[in-house]
């Protein structure tokens, strides 16, 4: 069954993880980037993350071409229209796309810079296609990398409630722990810039519980929250949502099989679940699929409405923009 339906917005997307091999394609071409292939289904090999992939680290190894075409203000703006464009088309109403301006400054570009070429593509998307959208900004798990990272606050800071609407912690989780940003993390609180951090996927539930105590205003898949009753208390006391992918998460081997995905007992304790792709293209799959995937494994049509529900009711957005989303929803 196709549940289109209630695939209305999706809170947690990387750009570099869903651009298309086409869009990939077509600025590579005209920035005379080097790529291992022209053709599209030849290149969705280098793409999309191989059956036999073993950790989150190994899955991160697929972000290379993406980042290649995201270097310049005419590959930032067409990959970010087609992107939304193809959310449009396949009838999402809202988006949060997340990326890191740092990893876009290859070729001179400054992080605002990269921002301000991305708020103008979403602009022009929900002009063109209805579709609106909002920017994350994630701050990157590496080493030495402090300064940059101060700068993304910045640049969320100055942006703030004008397109960006929250700072993400994004990158290899078990090498580089939460705690080792804190205070970033600090920074951003007395700045008032709400966050997500990306815990609870490769690292165990007190990842989890040291973003919970960092002041994520959502978590980035949790799915190890699962691990630890003191964590999932939180979550229920503090209302934080989970941003689980299903599909994502059976790929990085966060679970082995999708029935292992604790969503409904997640939810049966009163925590708030929201159901997101990740990355479309490197885990081959969109919003309508999460849905099927939940579907295929026995969730009813009443437990996917209140996903779809939950998603909605988490963005960062205004109550008016939320009950608007809903309206589409009921």
């Amino acid at each position: 069954m196709d549940y289109k339906k209630y695939a209305l917005v999706d809170l947690h997307l990387h750009l570099d993880g869903s651009l298309s091999p086409e869009i990939i394609i077509e600025v590579a071409k005209e920035e005379g980037i080097n790529l291992p292939t022209y053709d599209a289904k030849e290149l969705r090999k280098y793409l999309e993350v191989p059956e036999d992939c073993k950790s989150l680290n190994e899955y991160l190894e697929r972000f290379d071409i993406p980042n290649r075409v995201l270097q310049s203000k005419n590959g930032l703006y067409k990959c970010m229209l087609n992107l939304l464009k193809r959310e449009a088309d396949a009838g999402l109403k809202y988006v949060e796309v997340r990326m890191a301006p740092q990893l876009s400054t290859q070729k001179g570009l400054k992080q605002n810079e990269v921002v301000e070429i991305l708020l103008q593509a979403s602009k022009d998307a929900f002009d063109k296609y209805k579709i609106k959208s909002n920017l994350i900004l994630c701050l990157m798990r590496m080493q030495n990398n402090m300064m940059v990272n101060l700068k993304t606050i910045e640049v969320a800071a100055k942006y703030l409630n004008k397109g960006v609407v929250a700072l993400d912690l994004a990158g290899a989780e078990a090498l580089f722990p939460n705690e080792n940003f804190e205070a970033l993390f600090e920074l951003a609180r007395n700045m008032r810039i709400p966050f997500t951090i990306h815990a609870g996927e490769a690292s165990g539930a007190e990842s989890v519980r040291s973003a919970i105590n960092m002041g994520a205003s959502r978590i980035g898949h949790g799915i190890h929250s699962i691990d630890d009753e003191s964590v999932m208390k939180s979550l229920v006391e503090k209302k934080i949502p989970l941003e689980i992918c299903p599909k994502s998460n059976l790929d990085t081997k966060t679970i082995k099989s999708f029935e292992e995905l604790p969503i409904r007992e997640f939810l049966k304790r009163g925590i708030i679940v929201t159901l997101n792709t990740d990355d479309m293209t490197v885990s081959s799959t969109n919003l309508v699929n999460e849905y099927n995937i939940l579907s295929s494994i026995g969730y009813s049509d009443e437990e996917l409405k209140t996903l779809s529900e939950n998603t909605i009711k988490s963005a960062f957005i205004s109550d008016k923009e939320k009950e608007e989303l809903l309206s589409y929803l009921n």
